[in-house]
């Protein structure tokens, strides 16, 4: 019976003064972990919806190239290879599987449709079709907003990046 009878008033100054700190010293710690946890969570989702923004641009590419070959064709029927580059470097671009394949392939599209527009511009007709100004305006809109996409997607990734190098982020991303 006497061992149940806890006196708090003996304890030690020194015992309390030691397990407050210690309860402090873990807390911070603990805190501190799931702080780096939740911020790298938070760029990795801030990384995944950029990779979407990209992808949703790139889409939106791929939808024009149709039209814009059609519109092409009607004035330029002889300028059948460069045609033929687009629709098969949108063709593959559709098709790449894999990250690395699919960043040659989209790179390809965007080279062809660079040709196409300056082959283009040796047709005055074509040019002054209101079709073609209209598919140009808006692939040239679509190419800054895939370029501003990635450039956000390459600040994400950089600031990931970083993120993991510092401490406690590093251990917590080894864990």
């Amino acid at each position: 019976e006497e061992l149940l009878k806890f006196d708090w008033l003996q304890l030690r100054v020194g015992t309390v003064l030691w397990v407050s700190l210690t309860s402090i010293a873990v807390l911070s710690i603990v805190t501190l972990f799931w702080r780096g946890n939740n911020r790298l969570a938070a760029l990795d989702s801030r990384c995944t919806t950029a990779a979407a923004d990209i992808d949703v641009q790139l889409k939106h590419r791929h939808n024009l190239i149709p039209g814009l070959v059609e519109t092409v064709r009607g004035y330029v029927g002889h300028e059948n290879e460069v045609l033929i580059a687009v629709a098969q470097a949108n063709a593959e671009a559709l098709r790449a599987s894999n990250l690395n394949t699919r960043l040659d392939a989209e790179m390809q599209l965007g080279n062809s449709i660079n040709t196409l527009l300056q082959a283009a511009q040796k047709y005055p007709e074509l040019k002054a079709s209101s079709d073609f100004q209209d598919l140009r305006r808006q692939l040239i809109e679509v190419e800054n907003r895939v370029t501003a996409a990635r450039r956000f997607f390459n600040l994400a990734t950089e600031e990931y990046n970083n993120q993991l190098g510092h401490f406690p982020s590093n251990i917590v991303a080894r864990l």
